[in-house]
């Protein structure tokens, strides 16, 4: 592999690194369509430098979400839980459910995500009243608060039906399992709408889970031959950069904005997922 194909990979992985890791989500759904349409790499090559960048991104933006208190590690714990038996539930229903059939409830799901975020414009500044204080949470010491530079102070947050939350995190595992892509897409809309937490704590957060999903996953493509050094190595180091530009500008950006990207992105995977569905395939997606 020449010099600049090279230094090619690290730049589409540091730009798709840097849009994944300021949204939460699993950069390989950026990186995998770029490597297979552009980069003319076997599928399954891609998915293992995928895999490998997921991680890099995620590592690479845990530590400054983690010194700007933007990650709510608890809870991403708590949720890791069901997201994992989602996972599982996938792997061994995988083959039961026709492909298109998933790939338009998908769709639905994710046109769905973005209708309830742009609902929501504005996120909370201040906590909930005692009231709706969520038991589960209470118990587990999930409300926190974090510094929102954008306006310049900091932002109390309550986190709310965590009982709904783990549901859906279940469903999320699931449909990634079965499509074989990262569950970040469907894990930011599910904290946002159901949890109610702040658009930058449920990226940061995302962002910190999905590394851990990907590790348990990693070793399977190392066994069949299916990370490439001379790929993943060029592709991971460009993942750390982005990752860590991801975390600044997310620290910095307003969450407004950083809501309308999401959901302009949730579209036009929703879009794609459609064309999917009904056989027109553009390109893969993955992790």
């Amino acid at each position: 592999m020449d010099t600049d194909y090279a230094v090619w990979l690290f730049a589409v992985s540091l730009g798709a690194s840097a849009l994944g890791g300021m949204l939460g989500m699993a950069s390989g759904i950026f990186i995998v369509p770029i490597l297979t349409v552009f980069g003319h790499i076997d599928i399954h090559i891609a998915v293992g430098a995928s895999i490998v960048s997921v991680i890099a991104c995620s590592c690479g933006g845990a530590a400054p979400f983690l010194r700007g208190r933007l990650t709510n590690v608890r809870l991403a714990i708590v949720l890791e839980i069901a997201t994992t038996l989602g996972a599982l539930s996938g792997v061994v229903m995988s083959g039961l459910v026709p492909v298109p059939a998933l790939y338009f409830i998908f769709a639905v799901i994710l046109m769905l995500s973005a209708q309830q975020m742009l609902a929501r414009r504005s996120d909370p500044v201040v906590a909930a009243p005692a009231a709706s204080i969520d038991s589960w949470s209470s118990s587990l010491c999930l409300d926190s608060r974090y510094p929102d530079h954008a306006l310049g102070r900091e932002i109390e947050y309550r986190v709310h039906r965590v009982g709904l939350g783990m549901s859906l995190m279940y469903g999320a595992g699931l449909i990634s399992a079965l499509l074989g892509i990262g569950s970040g897409v469907l894990k930011i809309p599910a904290m946002d709408t159901a949890l109610r937490l702040p658009i930058k704590v449920s990226s940061a957060t995302s962002n910190f889970m999905i590394g851990v999903t990907a590790a348990a996953s990693a070793g399977v493509y190392f066994v069949r031959g299916e990370i490439v050094t001379a790929i993943a190595a060029p592709v991971a180091l460009g993942s750390v950069v982005g990752a860590v530009l991801g975390a600044r500008v997310l620290m910095r950006v307003s969450s407004d904005k950083l809501r309308v990207l999401f959901v302009v992105v949730l579209v036009i995977l929703a879009v794609q997922m459609l064309l999917e569905a009904f056989g027109i395939r553009l390109f893969g997606v993955s992790a």
